[in-house]
């Protein structure tokens, strides 16, 4: 039995994953020249990964946007040293990188309390500087959330994302009948018998030049980047996104998906994949999913059916290729099983890779003292 939670974010209209911040460090505090006297250091600016924290909260908390630490006290005849100036804390919620304008990464906050310094404060006036403080470093930074899951769903519009979402989680999302249908990033989340969850990321409908920014673009790619793993959805008849577009068959939807996340992120397709192929309930179906496989164990020799530009460099293999309904429930206890054993496959790889590399470094220690 598998116990389904779901979690819903709201409009993407008010769903804010990027913000641009002014930091400053404290500065210096004054030194004591004819006492030898030492000014406090200014504190640091510091960003901070805490719970039931949104980008929308700092937002509106703090409207002007800056944070700046406090100066370092100046010496005097009392306290020849300075007392440092009190640090400056964001709190910033969990899944989020910090850049600066010009795209350096200072770090990732992946879980609770995880923090990295973005603004140091000015050293304390001294013998050294003349007794004269320094400033503290001020910039904008920006901190970019990425949502985090251990599957991410990727699929053109109205290959069924919600709908397998819903069937996997026993929830009643409103889903229209047109292509454009999910307007916001949904998890879905499966609880398992032992109690091990799994948290699946419905990001909503790529359509061709995504990696271009067109449509919602990199606004959504970027999500893909915090998933564990991929689960390619297609509608196992093709799909045809309006009557200008070209219809596209199931291969070539999983091919053209491939290339926008290759053009996009190339690494992003270093991560395990699992391919979800959809309405299994629609007629003819057993024979397309039929030619959908021929296809994919030679995809070489049917890439003429993509644009030049759209055959993806390298073709990705799945773990799993999977045919369901979501309309139905054909074949979802199997996904759900095929899910689990993909990431506890990968989690086991990990925990060896772990142990390999602590016993490599207890050699190179027992060598060392030979």
């Amino acid at each position: 039995m598998v116990h389904i939670t779901r979690i819903c974010l709201r409009k993407y209209g008010n769903f804010v994953d990027n913000l641009r911040l002014y930091v400053r460090g404290g500065s210096g505090g004054m030194g004591l020249p004819r006492l030898g006297g030492q000014g406090g250091n200014g504190g640091d600016v510091w960003v901070v990964a805490t719970k039931n924290m949104t980008l929308k909260r700092i937002k509106d908390k703090f409207p002007q946007k800056r944070f700046v630490a406090d100066a370092g006290a100046n010496s005097g005849v009392r306290a020849l040293k300075g007392e440092r100036g009190a640090d400056k804390e964001i709190l910033a919620p969990v899944g989020i990188t910090v850049t600066t304008d010009e795209g350096r990464t200072f770090g990732d906050l992946n879980v609770e309390g995880d923090r990295v310094m973005v603004a140091k404060g000015g050293s304390g006036g001294s013998l050294y500087s003349a007794f004269q403080p320094s400033k503290g470093e001020a910039k904008h930074i920006r901190l970019d959330l990425k949502l985090i899951a251990d599957m991410g769903l990727v699929g053109f519009p109205n290959a069924g994302k919600s709908s397998l979402l819903t069937a996997l989680s026993n929830a009643t999302p409103q889903i229209a009948s047109y292509a454009f249908t999910t307007l916001k990033p949904e998890i879905g989340k499966l609880i398992y018998d032992d109690y091990k969850q799994i948290s699946v990321a419905d990001l909503p409908g790529l359509i061709e030049g995504a990696h271009m920014n067109k449509g919602m673009g990199h606004k959504f790619l970027k999500h893909v980047e915090r998933t564990k793993q991929l689960l390619f959805v297609v509608d196992v008849c093709g799909f045809q996104l309006a009557s200008k577009t070209p219809f596209r068959s199931a291969f070539e939807a999983v091919q053209l998906l491939t290339k926008e996340l290759e053009l996009y992120k190339e690494e992003l397709l270093s991560k395990p994949a699992l391919l979800v192929v959809n309405k299994m309930d629609l007629p003819d179906a057993e024979d397309k999913l039929a030619e959908l496989k021929e296809q994919l164990q030679n995809p070489e020799e049917f890439s003429d059916l993509l644009p030049e530009d759209m055959i993806p460099q390298n073709y990705l293999t799945f773990r799993h290729v999977v045919p369901v309904s979501a309309i139905t429930g054909f074949g979802i206890s199997h996904l759900k099983s095929c899910i689990r054993q993909s990431l506890d496959e990968d989690a086991a790889l990990e925990v060896k890779a772990t142990h390999r590399e602590k016993l490599q470094a207890l050699r190179k220690q027992l060598q060392g003292r030979l």
